[in-house]
This record gives C-alpha cells, sequence and structure tokens, in this order.
C-alpha cells in the first residue's frame, strides 16, 4: 500500500521567505510549485533533484483556517503509485480513513493510527 515517505509538510508564515531559505541558504532544489488560489501556493523543496521526499512548504495561515491543530507540528505525506486499491485496502483492513480526495494537484485522504494520529496518503504518478 504504501511505498515511500513522499512528503513532510512544514508550516510556514511566508512561503516566499521559507523557499529562498531552503533554496538559496540551505541548497535546496525547488522540486514543484502550483497555485493552490489567490493568496498561497503548493511548494516543495528537496535536498536534491533525484531525491524522492520533500518538505512542503505549506502557508501557515491557510492551515490555520482549515484547522488551527494541524499547525504546531509537521504532517507526514506517505505516497503510493495506487490510491484506489490503498484507499479499498486500508478500507477492509478496519483502518480510520477519511474521504479520498481527488483534487487538480494529486488525489489523497487521511488515515488514522491506533492512538488517533493522523497522516495523508497521496498519489505519486
Amino acid at each position: 500500500m504504501i511505498n515511500k515517505i513522499g512528503k513532510v509538510t512544514v508550516y510556514v508564515e511566508d512561503q516566499e521567505q521559507a523557499k529562498d531559505f531552503w533554496v538559496n541558504k540551505l541548497g535546496f532544489v525547488l522540486k514543484f510549485e502550483q497555485p493552490m488560489g489567490p493568496e498561497f501556493s503548493w511548494i516543495e523543496v528537496g535536498p536534491s533533484e533525484n531525491e524522492f521526499t520533500t518538505l512542503v512548504l505549506y502557508a501557515k495561515t491557510a492551515m490555520e483556517q482549515h484547522d488551527p491543530s494541524k499547525v504546531s507540528h509537521p504532517s507526514i505525506l506517505f505516497s503510493t503509485t495506487d490510491i484506489d486499491t490503498a484507499y479499498e485496502n486500508m478500507n477492509s483492513n478496519g483502518v480510520k480513513v477519511g474521504e479520498l480526495q481527488k483534487m487538480p494537484y494529486g488525489s489523497m485522504f487521511t488515515f488514522y493510527d491506533q492512538d488517533g494520529n493522523e497522516y495523508l496518503l497521496r498519489e505519486d504518478k
């Protein structure tokens, strides 16, 4: 079902400043950037072009509007190449899962461990 740790979300005050820090001060590369609305973007950086795992520099204010409890720590995004099968398998294994969301920037769903900790599984093609 899960084949890689795909992304770790870091909630940032200013996405452009965060991008500048990771790219220009630490030498990371900009792996992906796409607007998600008029005020923020989906920005991913990684240590190299060849590294699969990335940091998502997510706007803290956007997440605070959606779910303020999430911004206190990074979120872990796992990756799969078949989101529909993973969703079905987790459901059949008794894993608590959220709604499967098909967005323009990717398909994903939330799942919870035995202690109620939340994770995200995202399809990468």
